[in-house]
């Protein structure tokens, strides 16, 4: 680990002193941000290979504040450090840091832009002078308007391809896939560290054709920061999920000790209700939870997630259970059998009282709560998080949660949550080709509970569970697509939402699953098209797994194994779609194969309507 400081006179590209424009560039030359300051006002522009990626655009900390330079400054960082959990085991900081002070109406404030290959964050450190005053960080966003906008539209899915113009509500992030085939992403990262701000809204001048993001606080004074508003580049839309830029400008890991963190694997009763296993029928029950625990024990999976209706009714630091649900001897038995459990809440039953909330959650032995219905507020989510970590208990939110890019690092006990669509009841957000979107598109913001891995399609489609579908015969996947799409998505605890007999009738498929880690040290997207595929290989240790997701059209897509170690030959477990397999008329239908793969060897993934491929790559000793 190390940190250079570089002298202003040498070839990196900033200008003199007290000369405008200042540019820093990335360490390898391509990316480059500038900034100017022109009739009172400052300036940016950010760049690759010569080419505008972002034109000339305003930036400001104070409205209508009149800025001046006074000072800058130009250093590198490259350094690594290690994720409690994630995509990687390691991950390299490597940028140049642009140091700009300024005074804004004559108040000295400083802006700092950190540079990466990969993208460019800015953001502004505020002084005492500033307590109590009415910050308002507002910057543009100047965009060619080619290609086509993708966006997220909450548990509708994802909007796009649009154009900006045509939008009055302009969520995060905002997404470009330009009429190269390359992308950026428009978003922000560690509002955690920035008290009081909350998620930019943005608003689109047709007047300017400029993105306008905006979020306002009244200003703690000294040592305060806003958010990093972030610029992401890449080569193709999908390579973007891969991006650490969020994470590289997130406040470093905030825990002492986070060997209570545990990513992993967990069933969700929510969807099963109803279901019928012989003459046993699940529901909000004793037998129903101690069911879901012994096949967690008996199979491995670490976790237990037992959603709403456990109780009735939270209010003033009381919960009244559900008389089906004996709550105690529920908690004591997944503890005799090593099964973490994670436990509902939401406001709509009451208001319990958010400084015992978590408490007694962690009396009860919760090992963690899903949180639904809190609302999109920034400085709740933050307190909850931190609660949470104070009783070490992981969190997950539900039900459009803040979308906090890079929290994960800070406090890694935000395993998971659901800035996406995880219900299987609302169609127009759940087929093939709104899975990939949000695999593309809502991934940019952290980790996704999305509820892959339902392996009683049929069941499902026949409208024998409680919670869905509201239309039958309208869960279009094979059961090959639902173990890739559990690849695919990025998240430190993987919801497995089906019976726990239907990952049983099909045992050897669901090895795949039991073996599949919830945290790698390598990640990577091999190919991808937002409107028709993905393949995104993961690794942990020395074994590879490969995944592939399909849209409704049958296709064979050739997956190139060039990632894998030289010299080594692997055996390949494939898992795949049957010749009849179809997301609609056979979901069920699979194959499994064993072969042998080298370093270079392409693999064709032949994958039906709403399909997909998967393979674990063992070398051989």
């Amino acid at each position: 680990m190390h940190k250079i400081g570089l002298s202003l006179l040498v070839g990196f590209a900033v200008s003199n002193l007290f000369a405008a424009p200042v540019a820093v560039t990335s360490p390898d030359g391509q990316v480059s941000a500038s900034f100017d300051v022109k009739d009172g006002a400052l300036l940016y522009s950010v760049s690759k290979d010569g080419k505008p990626i972002v034109g000339s655009s305003k930036v400001e900390v104070f409205a209508d504040a009149k800025m001046s330079l006074v000072d800058q400054s130009v250093s590198e960082n490259d350094s690594s450090w290690k994720p409690v959990w994630g995509q990687f085991s390691t991950i390299r900081d490597h940028h140049r840091e642009l140091n700009l002070s300024l005074t804004a109406d004559g108040m000295p404030v400083t802006l700092l832009c950190r540079v990466f290959d990969t993208g460019v964050g800015f953001r502004f450190v505020l002084p005492k002078q500033s307590k109590g005053k009415k910050v308002v960080f507002s910057n543009g966003w100047k965009l060619k308007e080619e290609g086509g906008y993708y966006l997220t539209k909450g548990e509708q899915g994802v909007q796009g391809p649009v154009r900006l113009g045509a939008l009055k509500k302009i969520p995060v992030p905002v997404v470009l896939k330009r009429a190269d085939g390359s992308a950026i992403a428009l978003l922000e990262s560690d509002i955690y560290s920035a008290d009081g701000f909350g998620v930019m809204r943005s608003v689109y001048d047709k007047e300017t054709k400029t993105l306008v993001s905006t979020s306002s606080v009244t200003s703690t004074g000294a040592g305060q920061v806003t958010p990093w508003r972030m610029v992401l580049i890449g080569e193709t839309l999908g390579e973007l999920s891969m991006n650490t830029l969020a994470l590289n400008l997130a406040a470093p890991c905030k825990l002492k000790d986070t060997s209570w963190i545990k990513p992993g694997k967990g069933l969700w009763d929510w969807r099963v209700h109803g279901y019928k296993a012989g003459d046993f029928v699940y529901g909000i029950n004793t037998a129903s939870c101690m069911r879901f625990i012994d096949f967690c024990s008996e199979q491995g999976i670490e976790y237990f997630t037992l959603d709403d209706h456990w109780f009735k009714s939270a209010k003033d630091g009381k919960i009244v259970v559900s008389p089906e649900v004996d709550i105690d001897k529920v908690m004591s038995y997944a503890k005799e059998k090593n099964v973490m459990v994670k436990l509902y809440y939401d406001r709509k039953k009451g208001n319990f009282g958010d400084d015992m909330l978590f408490s007694h959650y962690s009396a009860l032995g919760a090992s963690g709560m899903k949180y639904g219905f809190m609302g999109s507020k920034t400085d709740f989510t933050r307190s909850a998080i931190n609660a949470a970590a104070d009783h070490q208990m992981v969190i997950n939110f539900h039900d459009g949660p803040v979308p906090m890019a890079g929290v994960e690092r800070t406090m890694p006990n935000l395993i998971t949550r659901e800035y996406c669509h995880a219900q299987q009841d609302s169609r127009r957000a759940f087929t093939p080709e709104t899975f990939l979107k949000m695999a593309m598109i809502n991934s940019l913001t952290g980790p996704l509970d999305m509820a892959n891995g339902n392996f009683g399609i049929k069941s499902i489609n026949a409208g024998e569970r409680q919670k869905g579908p509201r239309k039958k015969n309208t869960y279009i996947s094979t059961v090959v697509s639902e173990v890739a799409r559990c690849v695919v998505i990025y998240t430190g605890l993987i919801t497995l939402p089906d019976a726990p007999e239907e990952y049983l009738k099909k045992a050897d498929l669901f090895e795949f699953l039991k073996v599949m880690p919830s945290t790698w040290d390598d990640s990577l997207v091999l190919d991808s098209d937002i409107e028709q595929y993905i393949s995104v290989a993961r690794r942990s240790g020395e074994v590879w797994f490969v995944a592939s997701v399909n849209n409704q059209s049958e296709r064979t897509l050739d997956v190139t194994l060039d990632f894998l170690d030289a010299g080594k030959v692997y055996e390949a477990t494939v898992y795949q779609d049957a010749p009849d397999s179809h997301g609609v008329k056979n979901p069920e239908a699979y194959e499994i194969k064993t072969t042998t793969v080298k370093r270079g060897d392409v693999i064709p993934a032949k994958m039906a309507v709403g399909g997909g491929h998967a393979m674990i790559l063992r070398p051989i000793k």
